[in-house]
């Protein structure tokens, strides 16, 4: 029987040489990968592989009642609308099979701990002369593909459960409501399978994920905790492998990249919540196909489970075409943009004089960034949301340009405010965001506080607010609460 659980696994390699092709081992969890299935192993064109054809159509019969133990497992889940345990496992085991390219995850070694903290130690140094942000790094830290998993389900859980919780919803909706009462333990079996799915596709996509990222913000949303710059040594190596550039240098630009990023998530305390906020906008505003989903309800079969993957794999979000849902995407897209332009600037400014190789990485970041890679293709399947800063290079030329006009401190005030940040409008015409005039909204912030501290009214035992002259404002002795005519004089007239 496989040793993944329930025997989940990458999609195996088409066969070269026909029915010899078939015999290869298949607890060999996918490594060979390279078939017709979409990059994580699940999607349309995954071959009849299925999860559950795999589990019961090759298992040793000994091994039956270990199999039918394992599905009732997954139909007794009662927690959220992810299994997040599921999913932990099989990113756990996604990792430990290998990525695509054959690399194995492993330990971190102290020489490449003691790499990686030297150069994020560097790049820190190198940005205190390009930005006005203070570093944001309160430790460094080299990951290994596991840990990474580790460190970041959890804003992967914020991510994704919103979405999932649709889902579960809509499996109940579908049915006529005279229906619903009946049909309780079925819904409650999808429930279970649908929140079973989901973890299983977001194990494997977070898994495959690992094998790509080479730090704690790659995809533009801070995945690790708070504070902690982030590299991993051995993505790191991968990353420079085809470049014909020192290994050195790649990791002083990718270090360059983490901290950046790490000041903006530090000194711009809004900055996650307005992202994660942005992502869960876009989430409300997507509908379940539900005609598709009718389709899987009504054929139903408990005997096969399978159903209910194949209509996550194909799809079953459809973004609505509401002016509300447009302007989520767009303030998502532009704040992706945004967080990536800067981060481009900014780290440009501070390689270009240091590293010889500086173009040729950032132009190679940029058109990994542009192109999307395994985290927009997971949010795109799973949610229909990708997480592509389209306007990347619109944005990093206003940042450069606002940087021209206004120095540091000038370019990075807008993010002070969220209503200071340049819009889509203002990508599409950044002379005008950087020649206008800007908004300071720290007058308004302090009025609004002296106007709210006016028109609090003192408590009986708070002491009196005092006159410049040192006397009590407007009263006597035992004059009344007054209404500041006498204000500044001794005392009044009785």
């Amino acid at each position: 029987m496989s040793d993944t659980p329930f025997g989940f696994g990458l999609p195996p390699e088409e066969p070269e040489n026909g029915d010899e092709g078939k015999k290869k081992d298949p607890t060999d969890g996918g490594q060979s990968a390279g078939g017709p299935g979409g990059p994580f192993g699940f999607g349309p064109g995954a071959g009849g592989d299925n999860p559950f054809a795999a589990m019961f159509g090759s298992m040793n019969p000994n091994d039956l009642g270990a199999a039918f133990q394992q599905l009732g497992q997954m139909l007794s889940y009662e927690g959220g609308p992810v299994n997040w345990d599921m999913a932990k496992q099989i990113a756990r085991q996604t990792v430990s099979q290998g990525a695509p390219d054959g690399s194995k995850d492993a330990s971190v070694g102290p020489s490449e701990r003691t790499a990686v903290d030297e150069a994020l130690r560097l790049a820190d140094l190198w940005l205190d002369g390009v930005t006005s942000l203070p570093s944001g790094s309160v430790s460094t830290v080299a990951w290994s593909r596991a840990e990474w998993v580790e460190a970041s389900l959890p804003a992967w859980q914020q991510l994704v459960d919103p979405v999932a919780e649709r889902v579960g919803l809509a499996m109940g909706d579908v049915l006529p409501e005279e229906m619903q009462a009946m049909a309780g333990p079925l819904i409650g079996m999808m429930r279970s399978m649908g929140g079973a799915m989901f973890g299983q596709q977001i194990g494997q996509a977070v898994g495959v994920l690992a094998g790509e990222v080479v730090g704690s913000t790659d995809i533009g949303l801070p995945l690790g905790p708070a504070g902690k710059a982030a590299l991993l040594p051995l993505n790191v190596e991968k990353f420079g492998k085809d470049l014909s550039v020192p290994q050195d240098e790649v990791r002083l630009y990718l270090a360059l990249r983490e901290a950046a990023h790490q000041r903006l998530f530090a000194h711009v305390p809004w900055l996650r919540s307005h992202l994660f906020g942005a992502v869960e906008a876009y989430a409300r505003g997507i509908k379940v196909d539900t005609s598709k989903l009718e389709d899987v309800v009504g054929q139903f079969d408990p005997s096969q489970p399978e159903q209910l993957q194949d209509a996550l794999q194909q799809g079953m979000f459809q973004p609505e075409d509401t002016p509300e849902q447009k302007a989520s995407l767009a303030r998502l897209e532009t704040a992706l943009a945004l967080v990536e332009g800067w981060v481009d600037a900014v780290v440009h400014e501070a390689a270009k004089s240091r590293l010889t190789s500086s173009d040729a990485l950032r132009e190679t970041m940029r058109r990994r960034r542009a192109s999307g890679g395994p985290a927009e293709q997971t949010f795109a399947t799973l949610i229909g949301l990708q997480l592509r800063p389209r306007r990347l290079r619109d944005a990093s030329r206003l940042w450069a340009s606002l940087t021209d006009a206004r120095g540091l401190e000038g370019r990075d005030a807008p993010w002070s405010h969220p209503d200071m940040l340049p819009t889509a409008h203002d990508l599409d015409d950044p002379d005008g965001f950087v020649h206008h005039e800007q908004a300071d909204f720290s007058e308004l912030d302090k009025m609004l506080g002296e106007a709210a501290k006016g028109s609090r009214k003192p408590a009986e035992d708070e002491p009196k607010p005092k006159s410049v002259e040192g006397k009590e404002d407007g009263k006597g002795d035992g004059g009344d609460e007054g209404d500041g005519k006498d204000e500044g004089k001794g005392g009044h007239d009785q």
